[in-house]
């Protein structure tokens, strides 16, 4: 069998040099001459189960036919919803579970059951008694029943405050730094943060006195981290005794010369009150030159944090049941630019789902119709009265493509991000093209017989890759189930399978100027919970592609996301917008001697 080192040998000095942006050699796209087109299923309810070899072993679960390729490692049941299956299918080194999302299921209920432990006063303990037990289910059930019993549990647990966490203090215990709002375009100010930089002065409350009455004082920003800003009162020169982090969206931050024009005391700190006996000149002195806020800077934070998405709109979203199609969805709250959607026929409103306005799962009414997507109609005929149709053009328009030329066509191989496992690149196969761009992806060897796990990607989407892309950037490729020839060599399989890989020049290769560093915190959604918004860290950056690792917990939960997701967030969005901010787990504060229900000053 030939590998990559057979084609180096034969190909040209000159060209084994040519490579792309992704640093991938164009003789992957010629592995095989000969290509099988995997048949789609109609889009229909009722769909045909193909004809399944005997030689797979078969897991029937909720009407859904799973078949697993390796049928000799034994059984294995998992520990947080009681699926039994092929054991070589389960998740993990240790084979507990049968998913991640069961696997973080388990780990979040204990988290939970330990947060709250700790407020009520009580020692945490080591292992939290799992909250829930669900019934027998397939994988995509299983990860939809757990998003439904999470937002169930919200409403009858007790939740950290949204000012528990301390930001500040978490990033000086760290010695790290907060990821800039510059970096993400999507958010209120994103587009407009414009010079916000170090050593700029603002006016703020002087909490430092024994006056009864608000008092304003000037400060200097010694650091920045997403929106919150280090400030040193104006005075106190290397003393930072009296340093403290302040958000700079919130209303009591103003541009230098506020306080004159609003008629507003500004008073010098007690601490430092007996420096200077001319304050006046004083801060003529060192203010001369400065930089502070825009004089617009606070109409900007007002007009950016209005979001056109209102309650009852309604829109097509993914089905968290089957990702294979859309369902219809009403928007139930905007917090932030991100919309709480619930399904059309919840009856009580609690089968939803979350994600942002400009996120590619949603859609404006009509679009899975238009492009050939599969699509749950809805048995409701009686509207709700004022909810209506979410315009098109609020939604996120994507690049047009050319389809009558070379393209994406069924069968042809490719690399993937895992939607039901973020933190997985996987062997991945394009199962039926459809309009406008889009393709139907599935994982390799852990599809559902009838393809309802298949997920829609666009042709331009960061989230997919050509074949070679983990190989040349160091990333460890997820090859299929149960495929025993390892390590995995994509020329191999390509043989074997019959197959041809996608073109490399159908991939999205462009790489903006992002910004994002290694190492950089900020605020990340958990896409297999995607109410939550945790505590994170930039872990790798490869070209576009991010790593983003969740403070506290296992490097298997890690994400891999892309460097323009809607899904990431700056220091300081949570508390700007009222979204509840998930800290790291205790774990990890504690190593840092964390006291993480102090209020700031």
């Amino acid at each position: 069998m030939e590998d990559t080192r057979d084609l180096a040998e034969r190909t040209p000095r000159s060209e084994r040099k040519r490579r792309d942006s992704f640093g991938m050699f164009d003789g992957y796209d010629s592995c095989s001459e000969e290509s099988t087109s995997s048949s789609s299923s109609e889009d229909s309810e009722d769909e045909v189960v193909p004809s399944i070899p005997a030689s797979l072993p078969i897991i029937k679960n909720n009407g859904q036919v799973y078949t697993y390729p390796d049928g000799k490692a034994g059984m294995a049941t998992c520990e947080m919803c009681g699926m039994v299956g092929v054991r070589d299918a389960f998740y993990s080194k240790t084979k507990r579970f049968c998913s991640v999302s069961c696997s973080r299921s388990y780990s979040s209920n204990s988290k939970k059951a330990s947060i709250l432990a700790r407020l009520q006063g009580k020692p945490p303990t080591k292992k939290a008694k799992v909250l829930q037990k669900q019934p027998l289910m397939a994988k995509l059930a299983a990860y939809a029943q757990y998003q439904a019993s999470q937002q169930n549990q919200a409403k009858s647990k007790a939740v950290v405050p949204v000012e528990s966490f301390d930001w500040g203090r978490y990033i000086c215990s760290n010695n790290t730094v907060g990821a800039p709002v510059s970096c993400f375009k999507h958010v209120p100010m994103g587009t407009c943060w414009g010079d916000i930089e170090e050593g700029m002065r603002v006016e703020v409350l002087n909490s430092d006195t024994n006056l009864s009455t608000k008092v304003y004082w000037i400060a200097g920003i010694i650091k920045l981290a997403g929106f919150k800003a280090l400030l040193r009162y104006e005075g106190f020169d290397n003393d930072s005794s009296k340093d403290f982090w302040c958000n700079l969206c919130v209303p009591e931050v103003h541009p230098v010369g506020w306080c004159a024009s609003s008629g507003k005391p500004l008073v010098p700190p007690k601490t430092i009150q007996h420096k200077y006996s001319n304050w006046k000149a004083f801060l003529v002195k060192r203010l001369t030159g400065v930089k502070t806020l825009p004089p617009d800077f606070a109409a900007k934070v007002h007009e950016n944090m209005q979001f056109p998405f209102k309650k009852l709109m309604r829109v097509e979203v993914v089905d968290k049941n089957h990702l294979c199609r859309t369902r219809v969805a009403l928007v139930e709250q905007v917090i932030g630019g991100r919309l709480r959607l619930v399904y059309e026929e919840s009856q009580d409103g609690s089968d939803d789902f979350w994600c942002h306005m400009f996120s590619p799962l949603i859609h404006n009414i009509g679009w899975s119709r238009s492009i050939g997507h599969r699509f749950k109609r809805s048995d409701i005929t009686k509207k709700i009265e004022g909810q209506s149709d979410a315009p098109a053009q609020l939604f996120q328009k994507v690049r047009d493509v050319d389809q009558s030329g070379d393209w994406f066509k069924d069968g042809m191989k490719l690399e993937a991000i895992d939607p039901l496992n973020l933190s997985a690149i996987c062997v991945a196969t394009v199962r039926k093209v459809l309009a406008d761009g889009y393709l139907m992806i599935g994982i390799d060897g852990s599809e559902a017989v009838d393809g309802s796990d298949w997920f829609c990607y666009h042709g331009t989407s960061p989230s997919i890759f050509p074949v070679g892309f983990c190989e040349i950037n160091s990333i460890e490729l997820t090859p299929p189930r149960g495929y025993t020839k390892l390590p995995f060599k994509w020329f191999d399989y390509l043989r074997e399978t019959g197959s041809i890989a996608a073109p490399v020049r159908l991939f999205n290769k462009d790489v903006p100027n992002h910004g994002f560093r290694q190492g950089m915190k900020l605020e990340a959604v958990d896409l297999m919970e995607p109410r939550l918004v945790c505590v994170a860290t930039v872990t790798r950056i490869v070209h576009r592609l991010l790593r983003i690792h969740f403070d506290g917990w296992e490097d298997e939960y890690d994400q891999w996301v892309d460097c323009e997701s809607p899904d990431l967030y700056p220091v300081g969005w949570c508390q700007l917008t009222g979204y509840q901010l998930q800290p790291p787990n205790s774990s990890c504060l504690a190593q840092l001697h964390w006291q993480p229900y102090m209020p700031m000053p």
